[in-house]
């Protein structure tokens, strides 16, 4: 293995700690909160079937997230924030 083969990937390692650490330099990680979903959902107004087809998730998720059987992560939980503080841009943004 060359020497700058050998450097890439120890780079890239270093580069994967700090972001699990959330401390990559020069970088301002969103750290998303979460978020009551079922709760979210009653103040929209929403049934679960009318949520889960608005914001393009199924149903069987959504319940699994009421229930507290699942923990939305990663996307989802960043949709579900955006949801929670702009519902309005959300749901213009995904009108047809």
């Amino acid at each position: 293995m060359s020497v700058s083969v050998f450097k890439s990937i120890k780079r890239g390692l270093n580069e994967a700690v700090a972001d699990a650490k959330g401390k990559r330099a020069g970088v301002n990680q969103y750290q998303p909160y979460e978020v009551d979903v079922a709760g979210l959902r009653k103040r929209l107004g929403l049934t679960q079937e009318q949520f889960a087809a608005r914001f393009g998730c199924s149903i069987a998720t959504l319940r699994s997230w009421e229930r507290g059987d699942r923990i939305p992560r990663g996307p989802a939980l960043v949709l579900l924030n955006v949801i929670d503080r702009e519902p309005k841009a959300v749901m213009r943004a995904l009108a047809a």
